[in-house]
This record gives C-alpha cells, structure tokens and sequence, in this order.
C-alpha cells in the first residue's frame, strides 16, 4: 500500500508540465502544499467533478497531458463520466488515490469500489491498471500521447498525517491562473518525449 503523499509527490515530479485537475478535500490540500504550480487546477468543492472537468481541460488542448487526481469517494460519486471520457479518447491520466475513506468529512468509510481498473476497461478506457507500490505506479505510468484515457488505480494507507494548509487562491485567481497556463504553448522539454 502507498502512502497518499508520496504517490501524489511521484505523480507530480514524472510529469511536471502536464496540466493536472484535482479533486475536492484533502487530496487538493495535499496537492497545495506538495508542489502547488501554475498548471494544477484544484477543485475546493464540486465532488465527483474532477474527471468531467479534465476531460474538458484535455479536449481543448489535446496537446497536453492532463492528470486527474481523484479520490475513492469522489469517483463512485460520479461513474457515469467513465464512458464519455472513453468515447473521446484523449491522452488523459485518471488516477484513483484510493484509501477506503472520506477523511476529509471524518474518516468515513466510502462504499465499496470493487475494481475501478476493471471498471474503465468495461466503460472503453483502452488501459487501466491497479498499483500499490511505486514501482507499480511507474510501471504503470503511461507514454505520452496514449491513445486514449488510461486509469491507473493507487491502492494506499489511510492518513496518518494533518491535512496541508487549505487553498489560498481565491476562485477567480485559480481560473485565471489556470487559464493562462492552459493556454501556454506546449513546454520544449516534452515535444515528442514520452516521460
């Protein structure tokens, strides 16, 4: 099992140009406080719309690398955007941190996800894989320009740790900070360079 931490912290430092979307609560918090960057889109609410969202972010610059950051309780929330993502197939990491609990409410137990890799390939994701370590994680971790969503499902411990400082871009500094580097020219350093 991976320690949520450290499996943001790897996501983030294998791919530091790619525009990332992340979900609401402690995961976003964590994101802040690890390596927050022009690029990382946090969601301070809205659970359940990470992935709806970074599909958006991937079809209007199907040149970059988009990561969703989602947690267990936010994808059960909000399967039914699994087959609209597939159907579109943009080069689109959804990362399912995946530690059995809604901690940023308490600690509750979140419904059962049985096999969320399992569950993208039936929704048309062409790849998906579950990890628990982070050699997993980076044997897992996809070419850049994929054709097609891949999930890659990380089982972790619960928390052990305080959650970060919460966010401190109001909405409207996150959008336009956001929207500028979205609208950026691709970075060099990745043109043509599988990470």
């Amino acid at each position: 099992m991976l320690d949520i931490r450290e499996a943001i912290t790897a996501l983030l430092d294998r791919d530091p140009t790619a525009l990332y979307v992340s979900t609401c609560g402690y995961i976003t918090r964590d994101v802040y406080n690890i390596d927050d960057r022009p690029g990382n889109f946090y969601l301070v609410g809205s659970m359940g719309m990470a992935a709806p969202i970074g599909l958006g972010v991937a079809l209007a610059r199907p040149d970059r690398r988009v990561v969703v950051l989602d947690g267990d309780g936010s994808f059960a929330m909000n399967p039914g955007c699994l087959p609209m993502i597939a159907e579109h197939r943009p080069d689109l990491l959804h990362v399912v941190l995946d530690n059995g609990a809604h901690e940023s409410t308490g600690g509750q137990r979140t419904a059962a996800l049985g096999d969320p890799a399992a569950l993208a390939r039936a929704a048309g994701y062409p790849t998906a894989h579950t990890a628990d370590t982070l050699d997993g994680l980076a044997a897992a971790y996809p070419a850049r320009g994929n054709a097609g969503p891949t999930l890659l499902h990380l089982r972790c411990h619960p928390r052990t740790h305080k959650a970060g400082r919460r966010v401190e871009l109001t909405p409207q500094e996150l959008v336009t900070r956001f929207r500028t580097e979205a609208a950026a020219p691709v970075p060099a350093a990745v043109e043509g360079s599988p990470l």
